[in-house]
């Protein structure tokens, strides 16, 4: 077919609308750009690449005021760039690349942080319009649009959207999408906003709402949070050998090193309940099915709970821990005591619930005749 002079914008507007696209002169060997004249004001602009016999097509985009003839071919001139180095990327989606991500750490032998990547993903990717979203096309507005329509705390958010940076730029390595598609997530930032997951108290009749509305394993976790104050991971990893009745202790493994922890009367009865003809290797808290909980499986339980429970949908796991550290300094128990309890510093402690800290000591203060 005889080349046409597509690059020139009086010829375009001139080009009768049809199917079939108007090619120029070749870019290259067996490589083409084309426009398809869709209407008599509308246009689009193809890539076109023969091997083996075979043709293989590319949809560039419409022609707009910024996507011209030079965009267009530049575009094109990747396409076949990629597809020389055996980049697969026409119809690798945004969900493809999570799944080959959590699908390499499970070959890799990580099995923690894949299911955990793999429940975030399953959150908020998996069935999301992000999920959908070509690589080829991928834009920072989708991720934008993304971030602006997540429901969760601002350190939740950041950990789920590492995650589908770290499978965006596996991809890339991969080789399943052509490294100029970085631009769409290298250096994009988060929203500075408050963490109000920190802010959120539960009282007395909210929480003992909470554990009515679960059963289970999960209603434990809860309850064993509530009563502790620890961290889920915490939790989650404590073992039957690390439980001491006599003396009433659990020793905790957490993010700040072992510790043992005197366990209040409720936590004692409740940790009781959970040893009882379990091995020293074994977990104290299981999920129903008799598992140990992996990252995040608890997530959307507290949720469900929390709404049956009437509780604002921000309430999670968190939210008992916080809610034990404020109940206890309120109630006049010792910074030191607190901090040491529920593994953090006396600074964190000092940051996030100064106003209870003193408002506890002006309390102590009140009892004591100083004239």
């Amino acid at each position: 077919m005889k080349d046409v002079a597509i690059h020139r914008v009086g010829v375009r507007a001139a080009l009768r609308p049809r199917n079939e696209p108007f090619w120029a002169a070749p870019l290259g060997t067996n490589q083409s750009l084309g426009y398809r004249k869709i209407d008599a004001t509308r246009g689009a602009w193809i890539a076109r690449r023969k091997k083996d016999g075979a043709r293989t097509y590319k949809a560039l985009g419409a022609e707009t005021e910024t996507f011209g003839f030079a965009e267009a071919r530049e575009a094109a001139r990747k396409w076949f760039a990629d597809k020389d180095q055996g980049i697969t990327w026409d119809s690798t989606t945004v969900a493809d690349a999570c799944l080959a991500y959590v699908k390499n750490l499970k070959d890799r032998k990580k099995p923690n942080t894949a299911h955990d990547a793999d429940k975030r993903f399953e959150r908020t990717v998996y069935k999301a319009p992000l999920g959908k979203v070509l690589l080829s096309d991928l834009r920072k507005h989708h991720l934008r649009t993304w971030i602006t329509t997540q429901e969760m705390t601002p350190a939740t958010l950041e950990r789920t959207f590492t995650a589908i940076k770290a499978a965006l730029n596996a991809a890339v390595r991969n080789e399943l999408v052509s490294v100029t598609a970085q631009q769409a997530w290298v250096g994009l930032e988060l929203p500075d906003v408050p963490d109000n997951r920190r802010r959120l108290f539960l009282d007395l009749k909210q929480r003992k709402a909470l554990l009515a509305a679960a059963k289970g394993g999960l209603r434990d976790l809860m309850e064993a949070c509530m009563v502790t104050g620890c961290r889920a991971g915490e939790l989650t990893s404590a073992l039957r050998g690390k439980f001491d009745e006599r003396t009433g202790t659990m020793q905790f493994n957490g993010k700040t090193g072992a510790r043992d922890v005197p366990l209040t009367p409720a936590a004692l009865k409740l940790f009781k309940r959970l040893a009882e003809n379990k091995e020293p290797s074994a977990h104290l808290l299981v999920r129903d099915d008799g598992k140990p909980w992996q990252h995040s499986d608890w997530d959307e339980l507290v949720k469900d709970a929390a709404k049956a429970a009437g509780l604002p949908s921000e309430t999670c796991l968190y939210t008992l821990r916080h809610s034990f550290i404020t109940e206890s300094i309120s109630g006049g128990v010792a910074t030191l005591t607190v901090a040491r309890m529920t593994g953090t510093s006396i600074q964190m402690i000092e940051k996030h619930y100064g106003q209870f800290v003193h408002s506890a000591a002006l309390k102590q203060y009140g009892k004591i005749k100083m004239i």
